[in-house]
């Protein structure tokens, strides 16, 4: 994290001091995971000198967004061409930081060959700019760097180059928004600047393709500093920079990120000696005690029809029962291989079933997404051999998210294989039930399928439900069952304490309910294409302020507060946050005509202040936001399992698939009534871990005020019964079931409503 670098109090770098503006850029690569920079003159000599820093940069998935002049060296001309067009280039293993690192240190073919790739898989997006009236060039150099929660902007003398990083006498200043006002407001200016920019809004410059990209100092620059243009570059890039021709103070500030480098790559070693699986080489279960009683049941259960939708309790080991099902393929006498196709809905879940893959030692697993861009050719070489090998024992997963397949090129490719010996893994199968995947669902050929869901019925589809259980061949119901209770009660989920806190809406939100229930009542009894399109914009209108009750933020941070003073620590704790930005203030103008409430797009993101409240119980609880704009989510997810980060705050992103299995406390700040956002919600924190005996659960419930008459009476009360159905679910597989049963006591008697009917 950027608070985990150690700044000077004054914020100032200049070269030949203790703070270098080289060891700036290097703890801040170390430590972040978006890197905007907008400056005059950009050579890649930086990113050499810099390797160890950008390696750990890259590895946690930080992506780099530049805006330069148009000014290059021929070499890195050639390498951004070559990203951006459609020529071959080598594939790099982003994952690898050793050879990355050793990769970067190199100026050779090979680094210039890893600058392509990262600009060709959008890890570096490069904007080249020129001034609109053609005099002069960009001369710019400030930038922000972020982790996800805290940002550090800078602006300086210093270019991107290694000339500028060691061999000139440089200074920049850093912001850092954790010092308020005006640090906060000047990142927010150098964010603005860049984005005018980047989005080409910025009127006084246009952008440049590479083949206009000058290599050499014209007289159309005799005007500007040759320090910042080509010749001293030219002249450094033969230069060796071993250590002992570097400043002191430099060698210092760059041995920093060496070593924190060094430390990672021992870690992931360590680590990934301790889940190799048990038999290298051959495929295997990964465990010694072998497939659970259930998960064997699961299969003979498929085995016969080889075709079936299992709905299993979020936890229990989907994709391990799935992939048991292929390993049982592969150990069959008559076969000896393995073929599978595996359709996930996010690339997290691509990446999570990649390693659960390699824990049964199956291999040639090939990744289709947006992510990876190597995927064709090894596709079509697989498909080469399947029509070359004569016996067909060929082994190899594919592994794709629904979004890629269902794009007709992809669809073609991917639908050639065997037909009856490929196996077809559906994860979170209930998304194949609508959309452009159920259009697909009559031309895919595959026999032999399995489904996986912890909630495979779509709710309110009927058509799209029977889709589904068409395609998996269950007419007669579902192939294996596994509910959460059985889960629970067998060890396979952990056990858990659930607590509801009622949340009352403040006094302003509680006028514009009102008004909106009263509106409500006035309409319902219209039945016209109209009225009910009004009555569903007036029912969404009321549940956003449900959704987004202030008195929440309160009602949390008592909730952390507390555990904070129990467990001295918040480690191990997810929050789900409601979507979208803070509610305005509320007056007699909130509505227009057309009763649209307004909104101001500037507003912040609810997140930021229940990350806030987090953060301020202790500085030293680590929090990160956990959201579809992450571009670290699994570095995250690592940390957070590790220890490293305390808090995940998430807004919905946490809901399929995602593997959490040391989370010990949730707490629910966004009021949900779709059963499967709540069920796999709940899910991700029931999950066992050997440190963990049992989770808890906090349930923010918003309910108004009793202030209605008879006729809202019963609106309210039908609400109120939607709010019970999770609450009810919930308790009931609790361990204090009578705590919940005495918080709501009083709306209990009010509705004339049971908890348990």
């Amino acid at each position: 994290m950027l608070k985990d670098v150690l700044f000077p109090d004054h914020r100032h770098f200049k070269s030949r001091t203790e703070w270098e503006p080289i060891g700036f850029f290097s703890d801040c690569l170390c430590n972040a995971t978006q890197f905007d920079l907008m400056l005059g003159f950009f050579s890649s000599s930086a990113i050499n000198v810099l390797a160890d820093g950008f390696a750990s940069f890259l590895y946690n998935g930080g992506r780099m967004r530049l805006i330069v002049n148009d000014i290059l060296t021929e070499q890195d001309k050639k390498a951004i061409a070559s990203g951006k067009l459609d020529t071959p280039i080598p594939f790099f293993d982003i994952n690898d930081i050793e050879k990355l690192k050793s990769t970067l240190s190199e100026r050779d073919e090979h680094f210039f060959d890893c600058l392509a790739w990262l600009i060709r898989n959008n890890r570096l997006d490069i904007r080249i700019v020129t001034p609109k009236d053609g005099i002069g060039i960009s001369h710019t150099k400030t930038g922000n760097f972020s982790d996800g929660v805290n940002k550090v902007g800078f602006d300086g003398s210093c270019n991107f180059s290694r000339s500028a990083l060691i061999d000139n006498i440089e200074s920049l200043t850093a912001f850092c928004d954790w010092d308020g006002n005006p640090a906060s407001a000047t990142i927010n200016k150098i964010n603005g600047d860049f984005e005018l920019v980047f989005t080409g809004k910025d009127e006084n410059v246009v952008f440049v393709s590479t083949d206009k990209v000058k290599t050499r100092i014209t007289e159309s620059f005799k005007n500007k500093e040759l320090k910042d243009l080509l010749e001293d570059e030219y002249k450094f890039i033969q230069q060796d920079i071993a250590n002992d021709t570097l400043p002191r103070s430099v060698v210092k500030a760059l041995d920093k990120a060496k070593n924190k480098v060094e430390i990672e790559i021992e870690r992931i070693k360590k680590q990934s000696e301790t889940i190799e699986p048990i038999d290298f080489g051959k495929p295997c279960f990964p465990y010694e005690s072998g497939p659970r009683d259930y998960q064997k049941q699961a299969y003979d259960n498929w085995r016969v029809p080889q075709k079936g939708l299992f709905a299993m309790a979020t936890g229990t080991g989907k994709t391990i029962t799935a992939l048991n099902c292929l390993l049982e393929i592969f150990k069959h006498p008559r076969n000896g291989y393995y073929k599978a196709l595996i359709l996930v809905p996010t690339i997290t879940l691509v990446e999570q079933w990649e390693i659960e893959c390699k824990k049964f030692n199956f291999s040639t697993i090939i990744k289709v997404c947006s992510k990876y861009n190597n995927w064709k050719s090894a596709v079509a070489n697989l498909r080469l051999l399947e029509m070359t090998n004569s016996d067909n024992k060929l082994s190899y997963i594919i592994i794709s998210t629904y979004a890629s397949f269902v794009r007709s090129n992809v669809f073609m490719e991917l639908n050639q294989f065997p037909k009856n010996k490929l196996l077809l893994i559906a994860d979170e199968a209930h998304n194949m039930g609508g959309g452009l995947m159920a259009q697909r669902l009559s031309d895919i050929k595959y026999k032999r399928r399995i489904g996986l869901s912890a909630t495979p019925e779509r709710q309110y589809d009927d058509v799209g439900n029977r889709r589904l259980m068409d395609f998996f061949g269950c007419a007669n119901g579902y192939t294996f069952e596994y509910s959460m209770a059985e889960a629970i009660q067998n060890g396979a989920l952990c056990r858990y304490y659930y607590y509801p806190h009622i949340v009352h809406l403040t006094e302003t939100e509680m006028l514009e309910y009102v008004e909106l229930t009263k509106k409500i009542v006035k309409i319902m009894g219209f039945h016209d294409d109209e009225s009910q399109e009004r009555l569903k914009m007036l029912l969404l209108k009321r549940k956003r302020i449900i959704h987004k009750a202030a008195n929440k933020l309160s009602a949390f941070q008592q909730i952390v507060q507390q555990r904070m003073e129990e467990k001295g620590s918040l480690k191990y704790t997810l929050v789900y946050v409601p979507e979208g930005n803070k509610p305005d203030s509320f007056d007699a103008d909130i509505f227009d005509k057309s009763d649209t409430i307004v909104t101001d797009p500037e507003t912040e993101h609810l997140i930021d202040d229940f990350t806030r409240i987090v953060r301020d119980i202790d500085s030293h609880i680590i929090v990160r936001q956990f959201t579809s704009e992450s571009t670290d989510r699994d570095a995250m997810l690592k940390g957070f399992a590790e220890g490293s980060i305390d808090v995940l705050t998430s807004m919905k992103c946490l809901d399929e698939g995602v593997d959490v299995p040391r989370s010990e406390l949730a707490i629910f700040c966004a009021s949900t009534g779709n059963p499967r956002q709540f069920i796999q919600r709940r899910g991700r924190v029931l999950r066992t871990h050997k440190d963990k005996r049992f989770a808890v659960i906090h349930d923010l419930i918003v309910v108004p005020d009793n202030v209605f008459d008879e006729e809202c009476y019963e609106l309210e009360k039908n609400m109120i019964k939607g709010e019970l159905k999770r609450v009810r679910d919930f308790a009931l597989l609790s361990e204090n079931l009578n705590d919940t049963d005495n918080e709501l006591e009083d709306v209990l008697n009010h509705y004339n409503l049971s908890l348990f009917n």
